[in-house]
């Protein structure tokens, strides 16, 4: 177990809150799940620094872990990184769903022939969340393959997590500039910006600000780790409270540095007040999937 783990519990208790609810944590198959850890073991190009992973464990421990913190709804974030792979991950996410109690389905897509075909068959599956990493596929979110897809879920209103800031290192499509274009060209779009689009705070506050689907997850901001490297502006702490209803906790579970309670400390440094808190580490997110 990771340091601090006996505080997560007494975290939320003190809110007056029934759990948490994590937006952002990642179970796949067993040999992806090994490649993502043998990367991050590697220090690969788009880690760039030393980073231990806390919770590798098998897949039924991480489980009961996560339950033992109390996360009463949390996600299976997977991600292609080439053509053909999505499709074969969406499968396994959506078994892994059905046996998983608490487990949000996730599903995911890549810009290749049939992506609009199978997007509509996870949708028309009950797919509750997808996730698009612009930064690891190394895809333009405006690929034309991709235009009946993002049609799709902004008519469905089905949430998307994507990474597309720049860090921990830019990507040829990272950033806020390709999200503002597929945004002016799908403004209805449910976008949850992973980790807060660190580094591009402001932009991505921006984007929030100007359209209403736009969400930020937490995950791995305001952290000690990511402080040192990407600092959130102190200044942007008033737009982040008042955009407070769209800013939800993710964690990055098991993929951390870190105990998953400072998480949850770190965004008690921001000093925003127990009200913000409660709607970032449940209410918010408890809203925008009907927990």
């Amino acid at each position: 177990m990771a340091d601090g783990d006996e505080r997560v519990g007494a975290f939320w208790r003190e809110l007056g809150l029934p759990g948490l609810i994590d937006v952002h944590t990642h179970f796949m198959p067993e040999r992806v799940m090994a490649k993502v850890w043998a990367y991050f073991d590697a220090a690969g190009p788009l880690v760039g620094r030393a980073w231990p992973i806390a919770y590798r464990f098998e897949e039924d421990e991480r489980l009961a872990v996560l339950r033992g913190f109390g996360v009463r709804a949390f996600t299976s974030m997977i991600y292609p990184h080439k053509p053909g792979m999505a499709q074969w991950l969406n499968g396994w996410a959506a078994d892994f769903a059905a046996r998983t109690p608490g487990c949000l389905r996730t599903a995911t897509f890549f810009p290749e022939d049939g992506a609009a075909r199978y997007v509509g068959a996870e949708l028309a599956g009950g797919a509750r969340v997808f996730k698009a990493h612009v930064q690891v596929g190394g895809y333009d979110p405006a690929d034309a393959r991709l235009e009946p897809v993002w049609g799709a879920l902004a008519e469905a209103g089905v949430p998307v997590v994507i990474h597309c800031g720049s860090g921990p290192a830019p990507g040829k499509h990272t950033g806020p500039d390709p999200i503002a274009r597929l945004l002016a060209r799908h403004p209805r779009l449910r976008l949850i910006i992973a980790h807060m689009g660190m580094p591009e705070y402001a932009d991505f506050l921006d984007l929030a600000q100007r359209y209403p689907g736009v969400h930020l997850d937490t995950t791995m901001a305001f952290t000690d780790f990511s402080e040192r490297a990407a600092p959130f502006p102190r200044d942007e702490r008033g737009r982040l409270k008042d955009l407070g209803e769209r800013v939800l906790f993710g964690s990055d579970f098991p993929n951390i540095p870190y105990g998953y309670a400072h998480a949850l400390e770190a965004l008690t440094r921001l000093e925003l007040g127990e009200e913000w808190l409660r709607g970032v580490c449940y209410g918010n997110a408890a809203r925008l999937f009907g927990v």
